[in-house]
């Protein structure tokens, strides 16, 4: 069907479809028909690069923990990454708890209720508030995922959609009565039926609007980037223990992992120097290391730009004078701490439970 958004007959019927199916078949996810802005907003948050079903047990976890705006705004930095713990772009939460500290200072203690306000908070780019805004508050504007570029590409069989092009086209689409709907409509779509790999086509109440359907190129669009292979790097990790009690440090606050709890740890050449490094890390400590110095297995961790190999050896360590405080802290090894811990350091602290007790001790 030949057709551009500038007809309005047109562009009226495919709004009528995408929202009959919507209205009809959306996934039934906790936050689907919520109307509490800030609810709406941790959901955004928390789907920004993680599954859905990563994400829908862990968005009650968090509200029960948090259950509003107020009660994230007054927490402690570290029970926010504490709770955010294994979600991963641990910077979201931070800029999510910035964000609920700003709005809270407003005259009204709420978050704003318009796309251009929202984009002031940090953390919020355009998707983030062009959802926020029109879901939780009506506004007419776009909020255009990975999802609804690879709708939109193939909707109008564009190889290769910028930025600009998407925002034109998502802004022109976006129902005037029902943006939130329209929104979730689209992102839906990509979702469950124009998926990356084999769009199922018959199923799709807009195929009848596809351009690139007609042309028979939707399992060509958007051509694929190519994006550079992360880069490669070891690094030796130190469990440094004493009395069943492990090192854990607040990393800097800027860089990978800003702010969070870790063992330490230094980059290597390779795995062969790891041993001493890690060695080296008590002795920088001023912790005196006796003989016992056993590895653990490696583990790998996938970062956006970096593949990190993982080379922790257990270190036993006589008369600790790392004293705790605001970025140390000795803590029990066998018992949950407070402490958020990145995923690849929580599997090598669950790898050094599993030595002997008296090893541990």
């Amino acid at each position: 069907m030949d057709w551009t958004p500038a007809d309005p007959r047109a562009l009226a019927r495919l709004r009528a479809a995408l929202l009959d199916h919507y209205d009809r078949a959306c996934r039934a996810l906790p936050w689907r028909g919520e109307a509490d802005p800030y609810r709406i907003l941790v959901s955004e948050v928390m789907l920004q690069q993680t599954r859905v079903e990563t994400v829908v047990p862990r968005y009650g976890q968090w509200l029960q923990r948090f259950p509003d705006l107020a009660s994230l705004a007054g927490a402690h930095e570290d029970e926010v990454l504490k709770a955010w713990e294994g979600l991963g772009y641990y910077r979201r939460a931070r800029n999510l708890h910035r964000a609920a500290q700003l709005a809270r200072e407003r005259p009204d203690g709420a978050l704003p209720s318009s796309y251009a306000e929202l984009r002031e908070l940090p953390g919020l780019g355009e998707y983030t508030a062009g959802a926020v805004a029109s879901i939780a508050f009506g506004e007419a504007v776009p909020a255009a995922d990975g999802n609804v570029r690879r709708v939109l590409a193939r909707l109008f069989d564009q190889p290769r959609p910028s930025a600009s092009w998407l925002r034109d086209q998502a802004a022109a689409l976006v129902h005037p009565d029902r943006p939130g709907d329209w929104n979730q409509a689209l992102m839906e779509l990509g979702a469950t039926l124009c998926t990356p790999r084999a769009p199922r086509c018959a199923e799709c109440p807009v195929a009848a609007w596809c351009a690139a359907r007609a042309a028979g190129t939707e399992g060509e669009r958007p051509e694929r980037v190519r994006r550079p292979s992360p880069r490669r790097s070891v690094f030796a990790l130190a469990v440094l223990h004493a009395g069943g009690r492990v090192l854990l440090e607040r990393r800097p606050l800027g860089g990978l992992l800003a702010g969070m709890w870790a063992l330490p740890e230094a980059e290597v050449g390779g795995a062969a120097e790891a041993r001493s490094a890690a060695v080296g890390l008590a002795s920088a400590r001023d912790l005196d290391v006796s003989e016992d110095v056993r590895p653990l297995p490696a583990c790998e961790h996938r970062f956006t730009h970096l593949h990190a190999t993982y080379q922790p050896f257990a270190i036993a360590v006589s008369d600790p004078r790392a004293r705790a405080g605001r970025d140390a802290a000795w803590v029990d090894a066998r018992r949950p701490t407070r402490h958020a811990l990145p995923v690849a350091q929580r599997r090598v602290l669950e790898s050094f439970l599993q030595l002997e007790p008296t090893e541990v001790a």
